[in-house]
């Protein structure tokens, strides 16, 4: 184990540089203001309340409004719509499997996966989003279809 020199006792960490043990820095985009961290969190949340209202079928459409309205705004909206529009288009593309699967009588307990476990990650991720866009931070889902470049 080693001891840090009495100079460098006094230091203090400066922000936006890796640590040492810190593995991974989240992206924070410090340009963006309370409009553009309000618009990102509608980007992320607006899946779940238009999959409320439309069962679930237009769970792609509040992002991708706000992108083609918002997407020259502030790179934190742009990225927000981006990433949610792409992640509820790859939920969208596994119920459209899982309807598939369901009308071979085999295939529905595949299909059961394909309805609980993408509704499930819409719901957490989306508030995960939303929480990391309120922080200003940028908020990549872990699996999406490429589709919108944030």
């Amino acid at each position: 184990m080693t001891y840090p020199s009495p100079d460098q006792q006094n230091e203090q960490p400066t922000w936006g540089t890796p640590q040492q043990g810190s593995q991974y820095q989240r992206p924070v985009d410090a340009t963006a203001g309370a409009d553009d961290r309000v618009l990102a969190v509608l980007a992320h949340l607006s899946p779940i309340i238009a999959a409320i209202v439309s069962a679930g079928w237009l769970s792609f459409l509040g992002p991708l409004i706000l992108y083609f309205v918002y997407k020259d705004r502030s790179p934190l909206v742009r990225n927000a719509a981006a990433s949610s529009f792409n992640f509820h288009i790859t939920i969208w593309v596994a119920w459209i499997a899982a309807w598939i699967f369901f009308i071979t009588i085999i295939g529905i307990p595949v299909a059961i996966v394909l309805w609980v476990v993408p509704a499930i990650a819409q719901i957490v991720l989306s508030i995960v989003g939303a929480l990391r866009a309120w922080n200003g931070e940028v908020y990549r889902y872990p699996f999406q279809l490429p589709i919108l470049k944030g």
